[in-house]
């Protein structure tokens, strides 16, 4: 019987992640081992996790007791300074719900890691240690020249046996499985990865990371030569975002697409197979729908760039500044011809579920002023989408995303005495004014002081009855 091949997240584990290598036959691999190892380190993240327990009473008894014990879990993984500083690479799930890091290095120096910004569709996060000396740096290569069958090395904690290091060739590059994103076109190497090297370097022979391990193919959870790492373009661009913004921040047009086929060129007489066509339309007051693109557009260009397919204009989109004004063109089927159009639209912002950290003084130390909070919440409007996911369709205000640690509403409690706003529940007005759009109530909250009193109006869902009910939460500026 054949084995299933299972794609696995290298959480808390350090992926071997094969080093590219520029073929210098006079560079050996412990040269580039011993050039790379000091600045990987090893993280280890404590997280909390819910153990619920069924104790019967007795057999054919209706009356069970259960019982939720919180728990600390442990778990290891891989990463790398970037900057002497302290700020250090790795990948989300790594780091995902930890209330700990701790980062070792090669000296055995240990430091408590802050958590600057996680971004989900690349799998990265970028952590920040205060050291009291310069520390050793990888730099990144560019991914965009690597060639398949070059040597690489991975280093790493696989099943936490820190700085391993292994050695293979590129595989394949441009690679997706079928668990990545649209911007996760990986590396794969034949280095052996496994549990432990998640966020580790990928590395080419003249030391520099040319992608970070994230993933590999297995059947038992072990590596069989087959692993994946991000290229490292794609994770200094991210990186770089996150540092400025603590967020990636990726242009949006709120379409479906499908890519332009053969089949697809053929029938419908176009001269080449390019382009993307619209298949879906997210909203109709997402950017696309305002500038009045509908299902069935064939998307051909991009301010004057040819589209190649789908996932070259998501691409380009993304990495297309919100709210820039970009031009494009587009054929329409009018009766049995294709008309050529152009539309003028302003992007928007991706949606996303990443964690915006309120409290950054990291940032602040490099002059960069970040986003502000209001509240500390992280808050989105509601889509279509998300009112269906939610169950809140007709439905108006603001979808609570997360409350930061510090934010006023971890010490405001309701009548029962747990936690007067939680995750999920949705802000309709705020001082009687409606919490239409996100910047509104900002400035609304931005200019409470001291003293002033505070009315909120939310949507609260009630588990029991599966449903949302209305409350009211009042409370003074303290």
């Amino acid at each position: 019987m054949q084995k299933k091949i299972r794609i696995v997240f290298l959480a808390c584990f350090v992926l071997s992640g094969g080093i590219t290598f520029a073929q210098n036959k006079e560079t050996s691999f412990a040269e580039v081992a011993k050039k790379a190892e000091p600045a990987v380190v090893n993280i280890d993240t404590k997280t909390k996790r819910q153990e619920v327990g069924i104790n019967d009473t007795g057999e054919g008894s209706i009356n069970t007791l259960t019982r939720q014990q919180i728990r600390p879990v442990f778990a290891v993984g891989s990463g790398f300074i970037v900057d002497s500083t302290g700020f250090i690479i790795t990948n989300a799930h790594v780091v995902e719900e930890s209330t700990k890091v701790t980062i070792r290095l090669q000296n055995g120096e240990q430091y408590v890691a802050n958590i600057v910004g996680t971004d989900e569709e690349t799998d990265l996060a970028v952590l920040k240690i205060e050291a009291e000396k310069p520390l050793p740096v990888l730099k990144f290569g560019d991914s965009n020249a690597i060639q398949v069958g070059e040597w690489v090395l991975a280093i790493g904690s696989p099943f936490g046996l820190e700085q391993s290091v292994t050695a293979g060739i590129i595989s394949k590059i441009q690679r997706e499985t079928p668990v990545s994103s649209s911007f996760q076109k990986f590396i794969q190497t034949d280095a052996a990865i496994n549990r432990g090297n998640s966020g580790g370097p990928l590395v080419n022979m003249n030391g520099e990371v040319i992608g970070i391990n994230s993933q590999i193919a297995t059947v038992d959870g072990n590596s069989n030569g087959i692993g994946f790492a991000l290229p490292s373009n794609e994770a200094n661009y991210v990186y770089k975002q996150i540092l400025a913004n603590g967020k990636v921040k990726r242009g949006y047009l709120g379409v479906v697409l499908e890519s332009v086929k053969a089949e697809f060129a053929k029938v419908y007489e176009l001269a080449e197979a390019k382009g993307a066509i619209i298949t879906e339309m997210r909203d109709k007051d997402s950017p696309a729908g305002k500038a009045g693109l509908s299902v069935g557009d064939i998307l051909i260009e991009i301010e004057g760039q040819k589209i190649e397919n789908a996932q070259d204009l998501i691409t380009k989109i993304a990495s297309t500044e919100p709210d820039k004004i970009i031009s494009i063109s587009y054929f329409r089927e009018i009766g049995a011809k294709l008309e050529k159009r152009t539309a003028s639209l302003k992007l928007a912002e991706r949606p996303s579920n990443n964690k915006v950290y309120a409290v950054d003084p990291i940032r602040r130390k490099l002059g960069i002023q970040p986003e502000a909070l209001p509240f500390g919440l992280t808050l989105t409007e509601i889509t279509p989408q998300l009112a269906k996911t939610q169950g809140l369709e007709n439905q108006k205000g603001l979808f609570v995303k997360d409350i930061s640690n510090d934010s006023i509403f971890i010490e405001i409690t309701n009548a029962s005495g747990a936690i007067a706003l939680k995750n999920g529940d949705v802000i309709q007005k705020i001082n009687r004014a409606e919490a239409g759009n996100i910047k509104n109530f900002a400035e609304i909250a931005g200019k409470l002081k001291k003293g002033d009193a505070v009315v909120l109006h939310i949507l609260s869902l009630n588990k029991q009855y599966r449903s949302y009910q209305q409350r009211i939460i009042q409370f003074t500026i303290q």
